[in-house]
């Protein structure tokens, strides 16, 4: 069940003999009572100024409501925030969904016409593979038709016949542009690190460019600090709230959810799950603002959080803190929540880790939802250092963009992959969606719904101080609630968003 949340405003005007009426909102009735056409800002002064009353509450243009004492209504739970919501007269800016008991509600951007047409066309199949009867011979015999003895000819093979046999789906010619361009955004986005070590190792062949080469490869190893440093200095606003990452965005097509509002004046830790691939869907939502996280959560600055050594990557690491990336380092984490912010220590800022890092890629397989948290506690550690609650996210539709090799199957294959992230910090999963132009062989993702829940947030009491000791119980205790909180967030949900499951969600360790 979906309702939109919209406004409605009510002018009283003298109508003819002194009377009061109401004046219509919609075009076709003003015009049928010769009104001029009313603007939307004036609605929303007239609505401000003179908001009518039903049953001793007031209704308000953000949604929630003012009782007869003056005091605010709560919705799900918590009151609205105060900070005004910005919207256009196309744009209607929040959109509920029913959970599973009818009662707890999600919260999410409208989504736009583009995302309403991917999501259209994420439904269709792709051209169905022709086979039995129909089937295309690889040699086809023809005699003519001719009654002269002579005129008998034997031909050969059609040409390009096998094309409709072929074991490849290829995409048609008259694909429309807007999907090209979130093919070409997803494109970008998946091969930006081999991109910006190819250009750097073009720049290395040029004798030229080597003084200023020298020196910069120097400055990232040994100087900078701007990853970890939490200033957040090199992000740019601009960047991330291009129209580009709104293609990317749409491709799959992916949205954010809230669960409840989350205050401005406290600091929290987003946990994501799953890991996934790539994490597709934490970049949408936190790396930009394509999903609308500053409306659904003003007043909250979010950091994304990556692996340390692609910030040693040249150039692409320019990329990396101008999109807002940081660190995952506990360093970076310590600095990003206890500087800047709305009170110079940390308040109001925010980091997204994605907790189950390389070794819960392996387990990234459509329809099911395995999750390494058991033996993830130090990001639970550094909320109660920092004094930041703890917020699950849970990514529906993140391990269905790519298909695995099944490691029961291969056990060999899992067993390199273990050596690999042991010796190297991270795995390489064996794994193949689509491509640019099939439907079948490729590294980029499948076209398929990704929808990321922002759950409930759980209060942390700091403690740590300088030593850094925790309390063994209490950050147990944390652990606990997190983990069930997650487990809330699947059961929930799991209906609206994961109708094509073939399990539960499970923490194998």
């Amino acid at each position: 069940m979906v309702t939109t949340t919209t406004s409605c405003s009510v002018d009283n005007n003298d109508g003819p003999g002194g009377l009061a009426f109401s004046e219509p909102s919609k075009p076709q009735d003003r015009a049928a009572r010769d009104l001029p056409p009313k603007s939307y800002a004036q609605a929303l002064d007239a609505e401000n100024n003179d908001t009518p009353k039903f049953g001793g509450k007031e209704e308000v243009d953000n949604g929630s409501a003012v009782n007869g004492n003056g005091t605010r209504r709560q919705v799900n739970g918590h009151t609205s925030s105060e900070v005004k919501k910005k919207v256009d007269d196309e744009k209607v800016l929040y959109q509920e969904h029913k959970g599973q008991n009818g009662e707890s509600s999600l919260t999410s951007i409208k989504p736009s016409e583009e995302y309403e047409k991917s999501l259209r066309h994420s439904v269709k199949t792709a051209p169905q593979k022709e086979v039995g009867p129909g089937k295309v011979k690889k040699r086809q015999d023809t005699t003519s038709t001719s009654t002269h003895p002579a005129a008998n000819l034997a031909s050969g093979r059609q040409a390009g016949a096998g094309w409709q046999t072929s074991a490849i789906r290829w995409a048609p010619l008259n694909v429309p542009l807007q999907r090209r361009l979130q093919t070409l955004a997803v494109l970008w986005h998946t091969t930006t690190i081999p991109i910006f070590l190819s250009l750097f190792f073009l720049l290395c062949a040029i004798p030229l460019t080597w003084p200023l080469l020298i020196p910069y490869l120097l400055y990232i190893v040994l100087i900078s600090e701007e990853a970890t440093n939490g200033t957040l200095s090199r992000r740019s606003s601009w960047l991330r709230r291009s129209k580009f990452w709104s293609a990317f965005a749409s491709y799959f097509p992916a949205r954010l959810h809230r669960t409840v509002e989350l205050e401005p004046t406290r600091k929290y830790i987003f946990g994501y799950h799953p890991h996934g691939i790539i994490s597709h869907g934490a970049f949408a939502a936190f790396a930009t603002e394509a999903l609308g996280f500053g409306d659904l959560f003003p007043g909250i600055t979010n950091t994304l959080l990556t692996l340390d050594t692609n910030f040693r990557v040249p150039l692409y690491r320019e990329y990396a803190l101008a999109m807002g990336l940081a660190s995952v380092s506990r360093e970076s984490i310590e600095n990003l929540l206890s500087k800047g912010g709305h009170n110079g220590e940390g308040m109001g800022r925010a980091v997204t880790i994605v907790i189950g890092g390389a070794r819960e890629s392996l387990d990234a397989k459509p329809h099911s939802l395995r999750l390494v948290l058991k033996s993830r506690k130090g990001f639970v550690k550094l909320a109660i250092r920092t004094g930041a609650d703890l917020v699950p996210v849970l990514a529906f539709g993140e391990n269905e963009l790519y298909e695995q090799v099944d490691s029961v199957e291969h056990p060999w294959i899992h067993k390199m992959q273990m050596v690999i992230k042991k010796a190297m910090g991270f795995t390489v999963p064996l794994f193949h969606a689509r491509g640019i132009f099939n439907y079948d062989v490729g590294l980029l993702p499948y076209r398929r719904n990704v929808n990321v829940v922002v759950g409930r947030p759980i209060k942390v009491v700091q403690q740590g101080g300088r030593d850094g000791k925790v309390d063994e119980a209490y950050l147990d205790q944390m652990h606990q609630q997190y983990t069930d909180e997650l487990l809330w967030l699947w059961n929930e949900y799991k209906d609206t968003f994961a109708r094509e499951r073939k399990g539960e969600l499970e923490i194998v360790e």
